[in-house]
């Protein structure tokens, strides 16, 4: 098949021809009008063999003629319909069946598809077939510059530092054009700044914003808007473009020396201001944030400047003055200093460190002090047997003010509970008030007040400690209870017992005891007594003729005196046994009957031996005695007895049994009582006399119980057992009757309980319970 096809831009009337050698029955698609093709021809244009057809896209409304399809088969004499196929055909393009002519329907839009491919062929309008093979095609949508710039990512927002160099690169832009960039200028953009000059620039190529002008100050100014364009065209006349705007900001570095807001600071300050308390502030302004304006704060010169010390709040950034030690009006009224304040962080590039410096001026106020001891701890000291009244010692304070009040001297109660001291109050002399005793309480520790006579709100403590020196009165003593123990083959001279003593005093030499026998046991014929030289003697048999038979227990007296002045002595016994030893020496009994006992058999053993004598016969008894309380039926009841007896046990007695513990057939009905029945578990040695009850129509069946409750409690031959019986008998002598019906034959529906309701609220409830109206009984 050969054909002619031909393509026109018909807004220029420039045409592409693509032939080949016609044949038969060859098919030829005509682009444009025949008036292009000479314009063509005039202008030289070379023919392009292909099948590449370029259609430029419009936006027009209404459809424009893209081509005409024709065959050589055209002749009239065979009808003949053209035919388009492929992407777009029938919706954005369309074909005159009759004439071949095809035209675009719809606007075309490069930037939505750029090319379409399409396909041509004559068919037989009778019979639907193919006359010649198709033909294929492709169009081409050649763009036109119909998309303006646009900035995507924007807006924008950058920083940069302060005082930077002219040309530092700030931040960059991209736009974007959605036309071909590959097809004239439609798509190459250009960028200018069109506010924001004479401090930035933008190149026009790349796009990066650049400082334009030289020391931007952020104190001055902080932030930029910059408006930046982007033209397409290659920025030339006719071309689109879009804008976005740049925020930039100045960031801030340390280009600003902290400034004091005055040279002199002045403050008064209290003199009874508390160590670390604020006493004033300072503050340093610094034009920089951040880190960059943070400063610290120093006492650089002054007099006595170790009283003050300066800190940094940081929060606030201010200076605050405190005390580090007291102040004292009376004896420095005012001081000076000098504070520093300097940058934490500084830039060497911008010439810091940055400082400044301020002068504060303090005056002192004077402050109602309380008065001022000499000392804060007074220690006096009194012998214990100093009189009554005896001067102890003197606490002295004074008003540090200058005015100088009188003082008035307290001791605090809470501290001398007792009240063995007093104190003047006028010149603070302390007395003695109760005798003291220092084996009691060797130190005193009380306060003391001092407070102004002009003001009593003003008041100071002092601590008096009062130590109490010994004297020489109490005698020494054993140091315990000594028992000594003598064996029988003893040799003489043999040490018994080592005896030391003691002494409640303190002599400041020391203790030093003299050990002797009572002078009638100076020619004593048993026992001797030894010095050791430390304070301690030893106690020695003369002979080995001790015998338990002939005396079994020796007392021997010893006086004890001590180096005091005067000297303090005391008479203390000694108590000696003569004790059976092993052939070793080791005591074995001391007792003059086990002497006695046969050989071989100890005391131990013995007592062993009758604790189990004892527990056999406790366990015989035990055993005789539960025997004979075994617990018997008391009566027996009549089985045709079916009231309920309902029993509670609070303890652990007879168990069930007990519950004939009474006669219920007689509680059951008190007028047949014929007097006392005698319990039927055990037959008693003693009888009691019963109690009669008033006669057989004045029973209580209340006083009749508790008769014999005191009875069965005070009877020695009752068993013991308690329980807690509960009767089933409703008493006598109510004119309402029995209330159970249990033995009624009448029903619930037949009685008549109206009556309840007269007794009082507490039976009116019941009353309405047991009533039955009418509607009740119908249904």
């Amino acid at each position: 098949m050969s054909g002619r096809f031909h393509s026109c831009k018909v807004r220029s009337l420039i045409c592409l021809s693509h032939s080949k050698s016609l044949q038969t029955g060859s098919t030829a698609l005509l682009h444009g009008l025949a008036e292009g093709q000479r314009t063509l021809s005039r202008a030289k244009r070379g023919w392009v063999w292909n099948q590449m057809f370029v259609l430029e896209e419009f936006s027009g409304p209404d459809p424009i003629l893209v081509g005409r399809l024709h065959t050589d088969l055209d002749v009239g004499s065979t009808p003949i319909k053209y035919v388009l196929a492929g992407e777009g055909a029938g919706t954005i393009f369309a074909i005159n069946e009759n004439t071949g002519d095809i035209h675009a329907m719809k606007r075309l839009d490069r930037e939505e598809k750029a090319e379409y491919t399409l396909t041509a062929q004559v068919i037989n309008r009778d019979t639907d077939q193919p006359l010649e093979p198709p033909s294929e095609f492709i169009i081409k949508v050649q763009d036109i510059n119909d998309n303006p710039p646009q900035f995507v990512e924007g807006p924008y927002r950058a920083s940069v530092p302060e005082m930077s160099q002219v040309g530092t690169s700030v931040t960059r832009v991209t736009a974007t054009d959605a036309d071909d960039p590959v097809y004239g200028n439609s798509a190459k953009l250009v960028y200018s700044i069109l506010e924001g000059q004479p401090y930035f620039s933008i190149d026009p190529n790349t796009a990066i914003i650049k400082i334009a002008l030289h020391g931007m100050d952020r104190e001055m100014r902080e932030e930029y808007l910059v408006v930046i364009q982007a033209k397409d065209m290659g920025g030339h006349m006719g071309g689109l473009s879009g804008t976005t705007t740049v925020t930039v900001t100045l960031t801030d570095v340390n280009d600003n020396p902290p400034k004091f807001s005055k040279s002199l600071y002045e403050f008064v300050i209290p003199e009874d201001l508390g160590i670390g308390k604020q006493g004033g502030k300072v503050k340093a302004n610094d034009r920089d944030i951040g880190d960059n304006a943070k400063s610290t704060y120093n006492i650089i010169d002054g007099d006595e400047k170790d009283i003050f010390e300066i800190t940094t709040d940081a929060q606030t950034q201010e200076g605050i003055l405190q005390l580090k030690k007291p102040l004292d009006f009376e004896t420095k009224k005012s001081y000076t200093l000098k504070v520093e304040a300097a940058n934490i962080r500084f830039d060497p590039n911008n010439g810091g460190p940055f400082k400044d410096t301020a002068t504060v001026k303090i005056a002192v106020e004077d402050s109602d002090e309380p008065p001022v001891f000499s000392k804060p701890t007074f220690v006096l000291q009194v012998d214990e047997n100093a009189p009554i009244n005896k001067v102890i010692g003197t606490v002295t304070a004074r008003d540090p003010d200058v005015t100088g009040s009188l003082v008035r001297y307290f001791i605090d109660r809470h501290t001398d509970l007792e009240r063995q001291f007093n104190i003047n109050v006028d010149d603070g002399e302390i007395t003695l008030a109760k005798p003291l005793d220092r084996e009691t309480d060797l130190w005193h520790n009380i306060t003391v007040t001092a407070t102004e006579v002009r003001n009593h709100s003003q008041i100071s403590r002092a601590i008096v400690a009062i130590r109490v020196l010994d004297i020489n009165d109490n005698a020494p003593e054993f140091a315990t209870e000594y028992e000594a123990f003598l064996c029988e083959n003893g040799k003489p001279g043999q040490v018994i017992q080592t005896v030391s003593a003691v002494d409640k005093d303190d002599p400041i030499q020391g203790h030093y005891f003299e050990y002797r026998l009572i002078p009638e046991m100076l020619n004593n014929p048993n026992f001797t007594i030894k010095n050791n030289g430390d304070n301690s003697i030893s106690v020695l048999a003369k002979h080995d003729t001790f015998r338990r038979q002939k005396q079994e227990m020796y007392f021997l007296p010893i006086i004890v005196t001590d180096n005091g002045n005067p000297p303090m002595s005391s008479t203390n016994t000694l108590t000696i046994r003569v004790c059976g030893c092993s052939r070793e020496g080791i005591v074995q009994s001391c007792n003059v009957e086990a002497y006695v006992l046969p050989i071989g058999l100890s005391m131990g053993a013995l007592i062993a031996i009758l604790a189990c004598i004892v527990l056999l016969l406790v366990i015989v008894v035990l055993f005789v005695t539960l025997r004979r309380h075994k617990n018997k039926p008391l009566i027996i009841k009549d089985d045709e007895d079916v009231r309920e007896n309902i029993i509670r046990y609070d303890d652990e007695g007879g168990g069930e049994e007990d519950t004939e513990a009474f006669d219920i057939a007689t509680l059951q009905n008190p007028d047949g009582i014929n007097g006392y029945l005698p319990r039927k578990d055990i037959k008693p040695d003693l009888q009691f006399m019963p109690r009669q009850s008033g006669g057989p129509n004045g029973v209580d069946v209340d006083e009749f119980i508790n008769v014999r409750l005191h009875e069965a409690d005070n009877d020695p031959t009752a068993p013991p057992y308690d329980s807690i019986q509960i009767y089933g008998y409703e008493g006598r002598g109510s004119i309402a009757g029995s209330l159970s019906s249990l033995e009624t034959a009448s029903s619930d529906s037949d009685q008549n309980y109206d009556y309840l309701r007269e007794w009082g609220p507490r039976f009116r409830r019941l009353g309405e319970l047991y009533s039955v109206g009418e509607s009740d009984k119908e249904t």
